[in-house]
Formats: structure tokens, sequence, C-alpha cells
């Protein structure tokens, strides 16, 4: 009797054989690569490219590459120094609107980057932006002009306190009274608010902390920008006068010295402010 056929055991398909890639696909993808990815697909022109790198967005945020070379400031830190030198000029006046779509124009970046701007300027109390009015430069009232010095006085006494438990001299206080009293010969208010800033900020940066510096700066905008447009009466001299003694005693008693010095620098801007408002 013949014996019963047997066929021979079912093997599982063995999978196609991939054509052996040419020269010119580049190499196979690496062992334990994403399962997800597809073994030929590029990776995303952008994918891990290093900031200023010629795949990196360009600095608006705009498509196109960056230009080679040691990336610089952010456009939008470009746009807020201009205007923020436009401000304290005093050829942007209180008041003055600021939008969008000019800044973008003028400065050649979007309205992205000409919004992040002003947020910047906002954040400094440069500019106030309103709700359906936008944004215009600050005009600091008497009410807002008494509250800051009242937080200069803060920071500033505080300042000076380690100031004097350390026991050290500032060291660029000296050289900014010298520049003062250049500043103001000259009859410069522009130059002679720049040199009064560097008296006090002289004074803030002795005692080495950063976060005091830093606030303390954000105050100094703000006044820099009143006194642009209010110049208190001072007698040639005077101011400089005023702050070598005013210096003097800050390093021995900081909190009345502080504390007067600010109260008569308001007092004088007051009465400066309503000088200039009166007819005639």
């Amino acid at each position: 009797m013949p014996r019963p056929r047997r066929d021979p055991p079912m093997l599982p398909p063995r999978p196609a054989t991939a054509p052996p890639a040419s020269s010119d696909q580049g190499p196979s993808p690496r062992r334990g690569a994403d399962p997800g990815s597809s073994s030929g697909a590029a990776p995303h022109p952008t994918a891990g490219a290093a900031p200023g790198s010629a795949a990196a967005p360009h600095p608006d945020g705009t498509p196109g590459p960056r230009p080679a070379g040691t990336p610089g400031p952010r456009a939008a830190d470009v746009v807020a120094d201009a205007v923020r030198r436009g401000i304290l000029s005093g050829e942007l006046a209180p008041g003055t609107p600021l939008r969008e779509e000019d800044l973008s124009a003028t400065h050649g970046v979007s309205r992205h980057t000409a919004r992040t701007a002003l947020a910047m300027l906002t954040a400094e109390r440069l500019v106030t932006a309103e709700p359906y009015r936008g944004v215009r430069v600050s005009l600091l009232d008497d009410d807002a002009l008494i509250a800051l010095q009242q937080l200069r006085c803060a920071l500033e006494t505080e300042a000076l306190r380690i100031v004097r438990e350390r026991g050290i001299h500032p060291p660029d206080v000296d050289e900014a009274l010298t520049a003062l009293a250049a500043a103001e010969a000259s009859g410069n208010w522009p130059a002679t608010l720049e040199a009064h800033a560097r008296v006090h900020l002289a004074l803030v940066d002795a005692a080495g902390s950063p976060r005091i510096a830093e606030e303390y700066r954000r105050l100094d905008s703000e006044m820099h920008l009143l006194l642009t447009h209010v110049r208190p009466a001072y007698a040639p001299g005077a101011l400089t006068t005023e702050h070598r003694a005013y210096v003097e005693a800050a390093l021995g008693d900081p909190e009345r010295a502080v504390r007067e010095h600010l109260q008569h620098s308001t007092r004088a801007i007051l009465e400066g402010r309503r000088a200039a408002d009166r007819p005639g």
C-alpha cells in the first residue's frame, strides 16, 4: 500500500529584498532611528540647526537664512533701542502715538517684531498701551512722579546701605561727578541729564546687586523721560555742587540723605513743570 504524500512544511514568505542603495543616496539610516520615520526622508531644513547657522531662521522671525557670522542683537531689540533714543532725546514727545505698521515700515521688520519692541518699552514704562487708543509715549503726571521718586528712594537707600556696610567708596562716582560738572558748564541739557544719571547709577552699582541695579535703571529711564521735557530751575553749577554734597552725605547716612535729596528734587521738578505751564 503506497504511503500518503507529505507536503513540505509551509514557511513564512521571505520579505522582498530592497535593491542596494546607489552611491548617490547617502548613508543608510542609523541603527535605533525613530521607527516612525521614513528611511529615505531627509531631515527638516531647520531641525537641529544651531542658532546663527545658515539653516536657522532670520532674527526677525521671517523665513530665510540668517546672515553668516556672529549673530547680532534681535531685531526687536534694535527697534526698541531706536524708539527709546527718540523718546529720551525728546524727538518723540509725550503722547506721541506709536503704531506697529509705522515701525514695521520704518525699520523693515514684521509687525510681530514691532509689537515685541513696543512690549519691551511698555515694560520700561516709556510707553503706555491703552485699549482702543493704542500705544503712546508716556506722560508722568504729578502723582506718578511722586510714586516714582518713592520707589527710587527705597532702591537707592538699600544700595547705599550695602555700600556703607562694606566700607567701600563707589569706584565710578568721582568720574561721574566730573562729567556732570563738564556737562553742566557746557549748557547742554541732554548731556547734563546723562551725567546726572551716571552719578546715581554709580552709587547703586557699587552695592554689587544686579537686581537692585536692574530695577533702578528701569526707573531712571522714566525719570530721564520726564526731565527731558521738564527742566528744573538750577543756577549754573548748582546741580554739581548739590550732588557732591549728596554723595558725601549719602555714604554716611543713606536713609536720611537719600530721602531728603529726592524730596528736594521732586519739589524742583514740580515747580519746573508749573513754571512751564504758565502762560507767557
